[in-house]
């Protein structure tokens, strides 16, 4: 959180002012080409721009691991930090900050003490890196991702993992099998996420589910819940051609579009009739209010809607309706304990991931590749950096 103190713990360790002040940082020109031994990276800043800057290559201290980042995806936060520069009151870009949390890659240095790794292994990379200490309850407990003094990377001010050479702690890194690949790993950070809703939601076989949203977290989090053996299954979203997507991975999958000028309710209706069935779970991946409404009028007697997406900081919800009906809502903040099942789905064949990844760019075109992920005229599902 931007309000971390920055002297002690991890905090300190991964200061982001080490790197601002570092005599090696600059924000390249625009259209320069970097050496390919540089460490570039994406940075965006409170005046929302996005640009490569150049910064010192890291060495690894005790108990840390230099990783070479092969491929990261970009993320509706990323976007939404460069183009809004914050996420509610307690995330908010008051300097250069570095991009990117959803990273794969291969070792290239081991610190002192670190024996779990050598050069050449192939890891996926959890960004978020807690306290781990007894006196912290969260960590103590396993809800790890409510510690208050955690690192997440990307999220200011801790610069992320869209880079060429990232520093990471050597117990936060995910063993990657040989047959799945970086761009899988990457996506293993999206995946946790709709691994941890899918978890706390309750979700079980058999369960009828709606998924509001069909971007990368739905889209994952449909994956997930047919892994999962939801029947049936409905997605929503306001684009036709996200339906054709979703369709597209998961064949059974019903699908309803969303028009702007439909109510709720008329939606919910629609979303019930689709489904045949009353429906026992939502999951709500966009984090908008009507979206939430329709969520809420489409469950049974006894539901429950668990909201996984990121929305505004302050939403009216259909109090009475859900009082009336025993429908419980539940929210989630990032994941825990989620990235050995997600990699274990994947290497299993559980969840195929690839076909999300529908653009690719250099890390030298990191900038390009923001403007797309930013445009929803150029029908990126997930962009995805490779070095």
């Amino acid at each position: 959180m931007s309000d971390i103190s920055l002297e002690s713990g991890n905090a300190a360790i991964y200061d982001p002012r080490k790197v601002l002040q570092h005599p090696q940082f600059r924000v390249l020109a625009e259209g320069e080409k970097p050496s390919k031994e540089a460490n570039i990276a994406a940075f965006y800043n409170p005046a929302h721009e996005i640009h490569l800057v150049e910064k010192p290559r890291p060495v690894p201290g005790p108990g840390q691991v230099l990783v070479h980042v092969r491929a990261t995806g970009i993320c509706g936060s990323d976007v939404h930090f460069w183009q809004h520069g914050r996420i509610g009151d307690s995330m908010v870009v008051s300097d250069e900050c570095g991009s990117g949390h959803e990273s794969a890659g291969e070792v290239v240095e081991v610190g002192e003490g670190v024996t779990q790794w050598t050069v050449g292994d192939r890891v996926a990379i959890e960004a978020g890196v807690p306290c781990s200490q007894p006196a912290c309850d969260a960590c103590r407990t396993g809800r790890y991702n409510a510690c208050p003094e955690v690192v997440f990377f990307s999220t200011p001010p801790f610069h992320g993992t869209l880079t060429r050479w990232h520093l990471h702690p050597a117990q936060w890194l995910h063993r990657l099998p040989d047959d799945v690949t970086f761009e899988e790993g990457a996506l293993c950070e999206p995946l946790a996420v709709a691994l941890a809703g899918i978890e706390r939601s309750g979700l079980r076989l058999g369960d009828p589910v709606l998924i509001c949203g069909a971007g990368p977290i739905g889209l994952i989090s449909l994956l997930s819940a047919r892994a999962a053996g939801a029947e049936p299954i409905v997605i929503t979203d306001l684009f036709q051609s996200r339906l054709d997507f979703a369709k597209s991975l998961v064949p059974g999958v019903r699908t309803v579009l969303i028009e702007r000028s439909s109510t709720s309710k008329e939606q919910a209706d629609n979303i019930k009739s689709a489904a045949g069935v009353p429906i026992a779970t939502a999951l709500e991946c966009t984090g908008v209010e009507s979206s939430v409404h329709t969520a809420v009028y489409s469950m049974k007697f006894g539901g429950k809607v668990f909201i996984i997406g990121v929305g505004k900081n302050e939403q009216l919800f259909p109090f009475m309706h859900l009082s009336a009906n025993e429908i419980d809502v539940s929210f989630q903040y990032r994941y825990c304990n989620q990235y050995p099942k997600a990699i274990r789905l994947v290497n299993g064949g559980l969840v195929n991931l690839k076909p999300l990844v529908t653009h690719r760019f250099a890390l030298e075109d990191a900038v390009k590749a923001f403007h797309v992920a930013a445009d929803p005229s150029q029908g990126a599902i997930k962009v995805q950096i490779v070095d």
